[in-house]
């Protein structure tokens, strides 16, 4: 358990990198609010991290309304008299070539996986502010630094996020920390959202090798465990077998 147990809100908790991610700073002593829509999941993990020793309770979220975002930040802060850490992690990726023109699918990735983003931060950010401090890590992708076919709109999404990311750091250095971290192919539920039969194929190929979602909660657990002073802006993580 670490000295410095903070309180800690995640998005996206209900699997993959959210709820790995859940699962490792409980273990480190971190209470946890969690957030996502299936909440027959959450309650099932945080019975799973409570058992175990940890702290956790969970609200139901949708992170495209910047309502109940704002909802699940304030509610975290009345359970446990602040907001240290937001973690920014809920993400769709249904990928698909651009003259496949699947328009909603496009407006669903720009609704989660950047204005999420964004609902987070604005939810966040004046609690932080008012409490003198905090941390945001947002996570973003390979795809933050590469374009690949059949991707184009997500990359896009990702590209926004770091971008979002520096902006915030710049903005805040020396109050509120900012972590951008960015997964290689990693084992989630994120290829489940392709509808695309040919991106659907490739990306069966594209994930043969995979990092398990751990190995990104312990990135942002090395990022969470730094002294004030440090901020480490950015992590990027990849199966090392892979050459992507």
């Amino acid at each position: 358990m670490t000295d410095a147990a903070k309180v800690v809100a995640v998005t996206g908790a209900s699997s993959g990198i959210g709820a790995a991610t859940a699962r490792r700073l409980a273990a480190d002593g971190h209470r946890l609010f969690l957030g996502a829509r299936r909440t027959d999941r959450l309650d099932a993990l945080t019975r799973e991290i409570t058992t175990a020793g940890g702290t956790a309770t969970f609200q139901r979220l949708d992170v495209t309304d910047a309502a109940d975002v704002r909802a699940f930040v304030s509610a975290a802060r009345e359970q446990y008299g602040r907001v240290d850490v937001v973690v920014n992690n809920a993400g769709v990726m249904p990928l698909s070539p651009l003259d496949a023109l699947r328009t909603d699918e496009w407006d669903r990735m720009i609704d989660v996986n950047v204005r999420g983003v964004l609902h987070g931060i604005a939810a966040a950010l004046p609690v932080m502010r008012a409490q003198g401090g905090g941390h945001f890590v947002n996570i973003a992708s390979v795809g933050a630094y590469e374009v690949s076919p059949t991707a184009a709109v997500y990359c896009a999404t990702k590209f926004a996020v770091r971008a979002i990311s520096e902006g915030l750091r710049q903005e805040s250095a020396g109050t509120i920390r900012v972590t951008l971290v960015s997964p290689g192919v990693t084992e989630s539920e994120l290829a489940d959202s392709i509808s695309d039969p040919a991106a659907r194929q490739a990306m069966k190929t594209y994930r043969a090798a995979a990092l398990p979602a751990s190995a990104i909660a312990e990135a942002i657990a090395y990022a969470l465990s730094q002294p004030s002073q440090v901020d480490v802006n950015e992590i990027v993580v990849r199966p090392a077998a892979s050459a992507q």
